[in-house]
């Protein structure tokens, strides 16, 4: 059965998808620094492949075979969830790229800046009204983003990219009427031929980098539909229990853990327009984050009034 979409400021047991999602998501960057020597379309190829079955496995224990199929042939569903699986390859695409490059810094800014597009897709396309103290924090943001322009231009399409692929991609997989693992599985079936062909193309070529080249590194490739699969399973249920600003909420628990560990694991440089901006999105950020307890402790009292 497909669980009907949350209404606006609804939690029903969301909260605890979205913190391992996010959990998962920002501790992510340590595992494909594994990978950093196998291209990073290959590593996206095998995410694919590997996903999948594990996909299947959890839908048969769940009895979700069914839904699977049904939505198949529901071509509005299709169509949707095509779209989303365009917008979450290219995500992962971009999100790998930036780890083999030591972009982790542009990455955390990427998502650090999602919620804040989630607001505003959710103002423009799912009629969320924005208050006035989360126009100030959109505003905020992109004054920090408009320092990046002058200061850091290098970098961000990093940042924007993963910040509106993703944006987009939550808000697809929040109005598509699909369930959380089936729609992930229609995704990944989506992509399969695209990312089989990239994979047996990486094999054929045998550069020594990839799968095949070592165990240690086929094992890992593997592993990545775990890493895959997980979080974002995790993350559809929670989009489909939760509203929209509330998700974006929870989401700077991963730029938080990516950002610390590109200062003090991966030493990377922070330059001084990627800390302007940084500052100005935290200021954003609390003045997001007050706007949303005040609406939240208004709707726990709102029952007992």
């Amino acid at each position: 059965m497909n669980q009907p979409s949350a209404p606006a400021g609804s939690h029903q047991g969301g909260l605890p998808f979205a913190l391992g999602a996010y959990l998962i998501w920002g501790f992510v960057p340590l595992f494909f620094k594994l990978l950093d020597g196998v291209p990073p379309a290959e590593v996206l190829a095998q995410r694919i492949v590997w996903s999948l079955p594990l996909c299947f496995l959890i839908m048969a224990f769940r009895r979700q075979i069914g839904d699977y199929l049904g939505a198949l042939r529901d071509w509005r569903v299709l169509r949707l969830l095509l779209i989303s699986s365009v917008l979450i390859a290219l995500n992962w695409l971009v999100y790998i790229y930036a780890i083999f490059t030591d972009h982790v810094l542009a990455a955390s800014l990427g998502y650090y800046l999602n919620p804040l597009v989630n607001v505003m897709l959710g103002m423009i396309f799912l009629g969320e009204r924005l208050s006035r103290l989360q126009a100030v924090a959109v505003a905020i943001a992109g004054v920090g983003v408009a320092i990046l322009l002058a200061g850091a231009l290098d970098t961000l399409w990093i940042s924007l990219t993963l910040a509106f692929s993703f944006g987009t991609y939550g808000l697809i997989r929040k109005v598509v009427p699909v369930g959380s693992l089936p729609g992930l599985a229609i995704e990944t079936t989506l992509l399969l031929p695209v990312a089989l062909a990239g994979a047996a193309y990486f094999i054929w070529i045998g550069d020594g980098r990839g799968f095949g080249a070592a165990a240690g590194i086929s094992w890992l490739l593997a592993a990545g539909g775990v890493v895959t699969a997980v979080p974002l399973l995790l993350f559809a249920t929670a989009a489909r229990r939760m509203s929209y600003a509330a998700l974006g909420f929870v989401q700077y628990l991963a730029p938080s853990i990516a950002f610390l560990l590109s200062l003090f694991v991966f030493h990377e440089p922070l330059k001084p327009a990627q800390l302007a901006c940084f500052l100005l999105i935290w200021i954003s950020i609390a003045v997001f984050s007050f706007d949303m307890w005040r609406k939240m402790r208004a709707e726990r009292m709102m029952p007992a009034a």
